[in-house]
Formats: C-alpha cells, structure tokens, sequence
C-alpha cells in the first residue's frame, strides 16, 4: 500500500554540489546547493536551482557563470559549512582552510581540494517560483587523476560523492555496483 505525503520535493538521492561564483568585488564564493542534475547531453548542460535570498543568485545573474564542485565523503564537514554560513558575511573558504582555484574558461572559482568539477557558462534562466533554475552549459570536467577509472572517467567508488536525503535532511555515502546500466535487463 501507497501512502500520499503531498507535493513536496522528496526525490532521492539528490547531489551535494558546491556552486562557486564570484560576488561584484571578485571574492570567490561557493555555496551548497542540492537542488540540480544533468539536463542535457549535447550541449552538456547542468542545472541548479537557487533561492532568490542566496548570496550566490546575484553572484550568478552578474557573472553568468558558475562551477560545481563534488565533494568526496571525507570532506563532508568543509561541505556542509558552505551550507550553513553565507558568504555576504565570511569568507567561507579562508574558514574552512580550503582553496579557492580561479577557473581558466568560465568566470568562477572552484574548490581545489575537491575531487570532481565542472566549470559551466550560464544559457538559461528560468524563473520557477521560490527558486530559479540556472542551466549552465558545462565547458569542462577537471577530475583528480586518483578518482578516475581504466578508461580515464570518474569512478563513482573513488570519487565517493556525498548523497543528500531531503526528506530527512542527512548526508549518505554511495553503495556497492549493482550491474551495468543498459545491459542488466537484457536478461529478462
């Protein structure tokens, strides 16, 4: 048996990004951000939903750029206090001892110590309602030589991402591989 909970926005898992921007004076800024995913593959192309209120949605309306950090598991607690500080009032990265890297395509920072990055122009604007939808246009992915695979792509079990549970407001950390996308079902 189903049991409704409402319109509320409880899709699992979501991502822990951190979308880095610069303010008007050049501070390099990041903040965490949950609500984004991949919204199209050809231009590849991210989206990421920010409030209005964030220091980061002026940032991103002047710059017209931003960069998605990925923070592994162990980095958790720099992560998480990009969320809950603003950065009108601290520099969030002298803080937490992490570095702000100057991205060479797009107009933002990004954090170095992070294992995986995207560094996006902005192509669209979409106003939703508390929220607004920034898609970026991914001009490059900078990855850590030590989380790549065989083949020179991210491996999920080395990047080890952190995984965000809205409903319950907790961090999680990847499981074990199932099976190969587009090959398991070939055996029904």
């Amino acid at each position: 048996m189903r049991r409704s909970l409402g319109a509320k926005t409880l899709i699992v898992p979501t991502p822990m990004w951190l979308v880095g921007t610069y303010d008007k004076q050049g501070k390099p800024n990041a903040m965490v951000a949950a609500w984004g995913g991949i919204c199209c593959s050809d231009p590849p192309c991210v989206a990421v939903s920010l409030r209005k209120a964030t220091y980061s949605y002026g940032n991103l309306l002047e710059r017209r750029a931003f960069t998605l950090s990925v923070p592994a598991q162990t980095q958790m607690k720099q992560a998480d206090f990009f969320g809950l500080t603003s950065g009108r009032d601290l520099d969030k990265f002298a803080a937490t001892g992490l570095t702000a890297a100057r991205s060479e395509l797009v107009d933002a920072p990004y954090v170095e110590e992070f294992p995986l990055v995207l560094e996006c122009n902005v192509v669209q604007v979409l106003e939703l309602g508390l929220h607004t939808q920034f898609v970026g246009e991914v001009l490059d992915v900078k990855a850590d030589e030590a989380v790549l695979d065989e083949s020179g792509m991210p491996d999920i079990q080395k990047v080890l991402p952190i995984i965000f549970s809205p409903g319950t407001r907790t961090y999680h950390g990847v499981g074990p591989l199932l099976g190969q996308a587009f090959a398991v079902g070939k055996e029904i």
